[in-house]
This record gives structure tokens, sequence and C-alpha cells, in this order.
């Protein structure tokens, strides 16, 4: 399913989608989800709209406390529209997800409502909206086995391989000694080092995707962790016969850079990937943030050996070295792939390092359009209008990123903390108190929460 964006969306659903999410932001939360509703039937494909839609639902149940009898209630109450959704599973697929939808707003969080709604979700060929419902509703499944193992298939199905490591590893954690769980763990490890090195369109049974046996084995060899110098050596040699072998396939060159780089051959590994670009006749924006990123390792092994040696100096100057790099090469990469918002968020965050607060704002007023970067994006442009003093705007941008995340973790802990820094310079030293409450209640190690904490109740 290609997914549509803000941008590309009518403009009659672009209206309707900005009225619902000013409704979340001044607390209307009922009429914002009707409206959400009302875009994803307008358009399906809309993945922030149904996001939303789905965190409001899941914010409003959290509300009051909901317990197994909860769910117990749900199910019955959502019986005959659950019998009516399935019938229609296989004729029907759109009508399907369309009964699977006015189920989870019964109870987003009810575990078969969830799994009928990955069914239908797959069924109308649509499964990213089936990973995206489920990774909010994770949390509260987080000790699941059954529906960790229903998420991993679907970032397995949807080429997401990291997020199945996750999710196997989760439940080999739970289940130590389960066979399946390791194996499961191993083959999506597996899949998340190739995809890493560039093998694309990989699906559950990777061996599938493969020429022929010899080259499966070497991937799983490179996968596993080296145990010397000898078993890399060994494996780069192969590589660089099956890169003689096969000079235009650019899995071979991907996967002898990675190897390249394990063995701290970083300038081999530089090469490997210039002659990949070679070979193929073009630039490739895959290729370029890895070849980015090795010389990012690069930086960072010689500054760790001038460290060692005791040599700050040496050390501080490749430190600038590597400041002046990170910024060099996100302005190239912009310039070159304008339209890559991953590019543009990187930028973002190199002027925000510089203090150059307008520029860093436009790139990630940008950058937000990306549903990956989207909240930490909002939390940047809340600094730098910050930094601008321009407390209102910037409480705006922390609303919103606050209103998309559900689960107390360290980003909403840093924009809920922002937010309690912003109510106190705009002198609402109550309202920071009970922002700064809401991070102490979960962890009291948090930056300077306790001292904040503490020194209210000593002030009263």
């Amino acid at each position: 399913m290609e997914e549509i964006t803000l941008e590309q969306v009518p403009r009659k659903i672009r209206d309707i989608y900005e009225k619902a999410m000013s409704a979340l932001e001044r607390g209307n939360a009922g009429y914002a989800l009707d409206m959400f509703r009302q875009v994803i039937s307008l358009e399906p494909r809309f993945l922030l709209a149904r996001k939303n839609l789905r965190i409001g639902q899941v914010k409003a149940l959290l509300a009051t406390k909901p317990t197994a009898m909860t769910h117990q209630m749900s199910s019955l109450k959502g019986a005959f529209t659950m019998m009516g959704a399935q019938g229609k599973l296989k004729k029907d697929p759109k009508a399907a997800l369309d009964g699977a939808e006015k189920l989870l707003a019964l109870d987003p969080l009810n575990l078969s409502f969830l799994k009928f709604f990955a069914q239908a979700a797959e069924a109308a060929e649509m499964p990213e909206i089936a990973v995206q419902t489920l990774e909010i509703a994770r949390p509260y499944y987080a000790k699941d086995v059954e529906f960790l193992r229903l998420l991993a298939r679907l970032y397995i199905d949807t080429n997401q391989p990291g997020g199945a490591k996750d999710c196997y590893g989760a439940v080999a954690e739970l289940l130590p000694n389960d066979q399946l769980a390791i194996k499961n763990l191993k083959d999506a490890a597996a899949l998340d080092t190739m995809k890493a090195g560039g093998w694309n369109d990989m699906k559950s049974d990777f061996r599938t995707k493969l020429k022929d046996k010899k080259e499966a084995i070497l991937l799983e060899q490179q996968a596993k962790a080296v145990k010397g110098d000898s078993d890399i050596d060994t494996l780069i040699a192969e590589r660089l016969k099956d890169i003689q072998r096969e000079p235009q396939n650019m899995n071979f060159r991907r996967a002898l850079a990675d190897l390249y780089v394990r063995a701290d051959r970083f300038d081999d590994a530089l090469q490997a990937l210039d002659d990949a670009t070679q070979a193929a006749g073009r630039s490739d924006p895959q290729i370029e943030r890895t070849t980015s990123m090795i010389k990012v390792k690069k930086f960072d092994a010689a500054i760790a050996a001038a460290k060692a040696a005791g040599d700050e100096a040496a050390a501080a100057a490749k430190e600038q070295e590597k400041t002046t790099f990170l910024y060099d090469d996100a302005v190239t990469m912009v310039k070159r792939y304008p339209n890559d918002l991953q590019f543009r968020y990187e930028l973002g965050y190199q002027y925000y390092l510089r203090e150059q607060f307008n520029e860093a704002i436009e790139e990630f007023q940008l950058a937000q359009r990306n549903p990956q970067r989207r909240t930490r994006a909002l939390y940047y442009l809340a600094l730098c209008f910050t930094r601008k003093g321009q407390y209102d705007i910037a409480f705006e941008q922390l609303q919103k990123a606050a209103s998309e995340l559900t689960v107390m973790d360290e980003l909403k802990k840093d924009v809920v903390y922002e937010m309690g820094i912003l109510t106190e310079k705009m002198g609402r030293p109550a309202e920071a108190i009970a922002f700064f409450k809401e991070i102490y209640s979960v962890d009291i190690k948090y930056r300077d929460i306790a001292q904040r904490i503490e020194s209210s109740y000593q002030k009263k």
C-alpha cells in the first residue's frame, strides 16, 4: 500500500484533518475522533490521520483504567459487529476493515478486536495500518507472547525486520528456553542485517529471496557474531569472489562494505561502496547514507584511539572534524535529495546545534511530515521557538507532540519536561509543577525532576 501524506490528500480532506487536530489540541477529543474517522473513511491510505485516531482512542480508554472485565464487556457488546465483519472478510475486505474500525472504536485495546483488525487489514492489502495499530497497543501487551508474535509477523510482511527482531527478542526474554522463540529471533536478526546491508524486499522465508543455498549460508554467517579476524577474512574473501562472478550484484558489494566495517577497515568499506555506485552507474541515497555512517564510525575510531593514547589535542581536533563533516554532509544530502524528509530532519538538527534557529525551523517544519520523525521534529521546533523567546508558539508544538505520544517514554519525558519549563517561564508555576509531576511519578531520576518536585513541596 502506498501511503498518502498530508500534502497529497485533497483540500477537503485536509481541512477536515486540520479541524480534527485543532479540536484535539483544545481537548475536544470526542469531536476530534469523529473527524479522524471521517478522514480515513474518505482516504484509508492517509496513515497519519489513522494514527492520531488510534492514539486518541487509546488515551481515552486508558483514562478509564481498563481491566480484563472491560475487554470482556466490549467483546460482548461488539459480538454482532464482529460476526458481520467476519462474513465480509473474503468477499469485501474493505467493508470488513470498516467493521474492524467500529470494533476498535468500542475498545482499541481488546485483543480479539486487534487480531481481527490485523486480519482485515491484510485482506484489504493494507498491512501497514495493522502494524501502526498494533504498535500503539504494544505497551499494553508488552508481555503478551501471542500479541508480540503477531506484530513481529506483520513487521516481516511489511519489510521491517528491525521491528520483528525487537518483538522476537521480547518473546525470547519471556520464553528463554523456547526453541521457536530463539529461531525466530535469529531469523529476524539475519533479515535486519541483510536489510541494513542493502538487501531489500525481504519476507518471512528469506532463503527463497536468495539466488542459491551457498549465498544464504554466507549471509547467515555474516549475521552471527564474528569470533575472530580469520572469520571476517574468510567471509570477505568469499564476498570478493561473489563480486567477481556477479559484478552488477549490489547486494554483494554492500555486504562486503559491512564486513569491512566489522573489521574496522573503514577505507576499504568506503571504497567498496564507491565501487558499488560506479557499477550501478547512478547515485543511491541508501548507499550515500551508509557511506556517511561509515565516515562517522571512522571519526569515532580515530577519536577513541587518540584518547587511548592520551592525546587530548588530537582527539579534540578529530571531534571538530567530525562536527564539520556532519554539517557539510547534511547540507549536501538535502541539496541532492530535497524530498527526503529524513535528510531534512538531520539538517534541521545541525542548524539547531549551530543556533541557526530560523533555518532549523524551516527544516523541522518540513521534517514533521515524516511520520517516523514527526514528534521529534515538533520537539525541536519547540526548542527553537523557545530560544527565540516565542514561548506560546513553542508550547503549541509541544502540545501537538504530547497528544501523539501515548506512553511516557524518553521522548515524551523530554516533551513534558519542556512543557513544564515553558509554563514556568510564562509565569504559570502551578501548571509547571503538574507537568513535572507527570514525569516524577514514573521516573524519579530523570534530569533534575526530583529536585524540582522536592523544592516545590518545601515552598508550601
